[in-house]
């Protein structure tokens, strides 16, 4: 499927289930890049808003750049009470925003779906010198827990496309390509969340990986998926853990 409309029917699901960002982000970025309220954002593939609210939040002025139409609404409709936030109907590789006209570009579960080489120069292009590029994304962790290595083995049962869109094939060769071999940092936050079954049900059906309903695999899948919840879940909830990786470096 084009990665524009991965996730055309998903938008509810992705803008009900899924992480924000920890708000300790914004202490690194303001003491690593200079970040302040009175700095201007884009935030490339910007979604459903949930990195967009994260600088909104912190005073930012923020453009919003998404290129599907659904998750674009979903995005208006959810940072409609923030002025600052400007949703822009573009791409990573096209944006449409001016030369010089941002002091951060920001990309939140996102990169994994750029064309590199395309996207670094059209960030570039827009960024003010002295201006920071920002790779964000909430890591599912996948470790011996029950539930967490339980839902690690149901994605490969039934997302024949998992292993080929998770963004983990991301490294450090694929980020040195982009930034340069020494010119980008990293760190990490604990972050997660607490779902029900129902919750537990939007979250996985938000990946675009995932087979939708009516499609081949997805009855089996939900069965499954119930069952893992039953046998590892505790006072009715699980906990979705994640690890929030932050990468950052120089615009030029």
């Amino acid at each position: 499927m084009n990665p524009l409309q991965r996730f055309s029917t998903r938008a509810e699901q992705y803008a009900g289930c899924r992480p924000s960002y920890p708000v300790e982000i914004l202490d690194l970025l303001a003491r690593e890049c200079g970040l302040s309220a009175n700095s201007v954002v884009a935030d490339i593939g910007s979604g459903t808003g949930l990195s967009s609210k994260l600088f909104l939040d912190f005073g930012c002025e923020v453009f919003g750049v998404e290129p599907n139409p659904e998750m674009r609404r979903a995005g208006e409709a959810f940072l409609s009470a923030y002025p600052r936030f400007h949703s822009i109907a573009g791409q990573a590789e096209s944006t449409s925003l001016p030369d010089a006209s941002v002091d951060l570009v920001a990309a939140g579960q996102a990169f994994h779906w750029f064309d590199p080489p395309r996207a670094r120069l059209e960030f570039r292009r827009i960024l003010r010198g002295g201006g920071w590029i920002v790779l964000i994304w909430n890591e599912r962790r996948v470790t011996d827990d029950p539930f967490l290595a339980g839902y690690e083995d149901l994605l490969h049962r039934h997302a024949p496309e998992y292993g080929k869109v998770d963004h983990r094939r991301i490294g450090p060769a694929e980020l040195s390509s982009f930034f340069g071999d020494t010119n980008w940092r990293a760190a990490t936050f604990d972050n997660a969340q607490l779902f029900d079954l129902e919750g537990l049900r939007g979250r996985v059906l938000s990946s675009s990986y995932t087979p939708p309903p009516g499609a081949p695999g997805h009855d089996a899948m939900m069965s499954d998926l119930a069952a893992l919840f039953e046998a590892t879940q505790k006072n009715g909830h699980i906990t979705f853990a994640y690890e929030t990786r932050v990468y950052w470096g120089a615009g030029s």
